[in-house]
């Protein structure tokens, strides 16, 4: 997968091709806060059906078994969507199940060690606050970056919140995608317009709305507008 000339836009997997770029549009990170009547497979599902185009398994608070039993039935389930399954975090469980990919944080395993666990033609996000840290990220062998917050947020509470200012200056200084990460719900997707991001990664724009398919397919349509006029 990786060459000279490579730029993050297209990534293998055991299922095909994915284009990262797109898979990037609706991005949809876990949480089992939400759960109510439904499960969390039930949930993704719907998300899914609604058009999410991407799912990352978040879990801090999951035992190791509970925490892979989850991730296989998520994997499964987005193999039947033929969209990218990642893992956050955990590069030794993804290499395992063999996900898709993975997405680490600035003080989890570096870029450079994932790939060698992960392999050439695996997805590697990483989660990045400043040029400098996209920059570096990107000559490590990054796939993609997530940038963020780029507005308040109540899912990670030592989340810093990152000016548009800088997300549009990262999305310029590197080649691969951006996705923004943190904060975005409907309402206030539209301010990111002009950024040059990629796309949208949400959880509780999701995961805690009453009508997860619902909620997907306004956001998607949402994104997909602002990022065609910005385009």
């Amino acid at each position: 997968m990786k060459s000279d000339n490579f730029v993050g836009e297209t990534c293998k997997s055991k299922q095909g091709v994915f284009d990262l770029r797109s898979a990037l549009v609706l991005y949809a990170v876990t949480d089992r806060h939400w759960t109510g009547e439904k499960t969390l497979l039930e949930q993704t599902t719907d998300a899914l059906c609604g058009g999410a185009t991407m799912v990352q398994i978040r879990e801090k608070e999951l035992g190791d078994a509970e925490f892979e039993k989850e991730a296989l039935e998520l994997q499964n389930l987005c193999k039947t969507f033929n969209v990218p399954f990642i893992v956050n975090d955990n590069v030794k469980l993804a290499v395992k199940i063999g996900a898709d990919g993975v997405h680490v944080g600035q003080d989890d395993m570096n870029v450079i060690e994932a790939r060698k666990l992960l392999g050439e033609e695996k997805i590697v996000g990483v989660s990045a606050q400043t040029v400098e840290e996209a920059i570096l990220a990107e000559k490590q062998g990054a796939d993609y970056l997530g940038v963020g917050a780029v507005f308040p947020t109540g899912s990670k509470l030592d989340a810093i919140e990152v000016p548009h200012e800088t997300l549009k200056a990262i999305c310029s200084a590197v080649k691969i995608p951006v996705v923004a990460i943190g904060g975005i719900t409907k309402d206030n997707l539209g301010e990111l317009k002009g950024t040059g991001i990629a796309g949208i990664s949400v959880i509780s724009a999701l995961y805690a709305q009453k009508d997860i398919k619902a909620a997907a397919e306004d956001l998607k349509k949402r994104t997909s507008e602002m990022l065609t006029v910005q385009a």
